[in-house]
C-alpha cells in the first residue's frame, strides 16, 4: 500500500470517527421535559397595573403566512393588544418553543419584520431596569409607509437572556455541553408612536410592571435569571 493510500484511508477513518463522535454527543434531552410545562395564556395577566387586554380589536402584529410559520415553530404563541387608563396600547407577542435548536431557534422581529415589508430604521442594545435587577433588551424602529413601529424585544434561552443570533448560539452551546436541548422564548412588545423616546418609554413602563405582577415561579423563564 502506497503512503498516499496510507494517509487517504487514516483520513477516511478519523472523519468517520468524527462523526460517530458527533452523532453520539448530540443532546437528546429536553430542558422543557425536567420543567413545569407553560401556559402563556395563563401566564401572561390579562390585567395589572393600569394595562389591561383591549378586547375591543383585533390584534394584527404579522403576517398569516409569518402567523403559520410561528405557530409551526413554536409550541405556543400568544399575542394581545393592551391598553391604559389612558388610552395608550402596546402590542405583546410572544413565542415558545421547546427546542431552541436550530430547526427552530427563535424568529428574530429584525428579520420577521422586513420579511412583510417593513423597513428597519435603527436598533440599539438598551436595559429595562427592575428594582433588584435588569433586563437586557434590543431596541427596534420600524417602518411601513407612515406607520412608525418602535418595537422592544428580547430572548430567554433555558434561562438566560440572548439578544443577538450569536448570544442564541453560545447559550444553546453552553446547555449542549451538558447534553440538554434548551427551550426558549421570545418576547416583543411594540407600539405605534412617532416618537420614539416617548414609545420606549412607555414600553419600558409597561414591562416593569407586567414583572411586577408576574408570579416568581414563572419570572425566570419569561425574563431570564437574576443578573445581580
Amino acid at each position: 500500500m502506497t503512503i498516499h493510500r496510507v494517509r487517504a484511508l487514516a483520513i477516511f477513518v478519523i472523519l468517520g470517527l468524527c462523526s460517530l463522535l458527533g452523532h453520539w454527543m448530540l443532546p437528546t434531552d429536553h430542558l422543557a421535559d425536567h420543567q413545569a410545562k407553560i401556559d402563556l395564556e395563563q401566564v401572561f395577566p390579562t390585567k395589572f397595573g393600569g394595562w389591561s387586554v383591549d378586547t375591543s380589536q383585533p390584534v394584527s402584529i404579522v403576517s398569516p403566512d409569518v402567523q403559520e410559520m410561528l405557530d409551526h415553530l413554536y409550541n405556543q404563541v400568544l399575542t394581545r393588544t393592551y391598553v391604559d387608563d389612558r388610552g395608550d396600547r402596546i402590542m405583546l407577542s410572544v413565542a415558545y418553543g421547546g427546542d431552541q435548536s436550530d430547526a427552530t431557534r427563535a424568529h428574530r422581529p429584525d428579520v420577521c419584520y422586513p420579511a412583510q415589508g417593513f423597513e428597519i430604521l435603527d436598533g440599539a442594545d438598551a436595559q429595562v431596569e427592575f428594582p433588584q435587577d435588569v433586563l437586557r433588551v434590543r431596541h427596534m424602529t420600524a417602518r411601513l409607509g407612515p406607520r412608525i413601529e418602535p418595537v422592544t424585544f428580547w430572548f430567554v434561552v433555558g434561562d438566560r437572556v440572548a439578544l443577538s443570533g450569536q448570544d442564541q448560539k453560545l447559550a444553546e452551546m453552553r446547555y449542549s455541553l451538558r447534553g440538554t436541548i434548551a427551550d426558549g422564548m421570545l418576547v416583543r412588545v411594540s407600539s405605534i408612536d412617532r416618537d420614539t423616546a416617548s414609545a420606549y418609554a412607555l414600553q419600558a413602563g409597561f414591562i416593569r410592571q407586567l414583572r411586577a405582577a408576574f408570579d416568581p415561579a414563572w419570572a425566570p423563564r419569561v425574563f431570564g435569571a437574576p443578573t445581580r
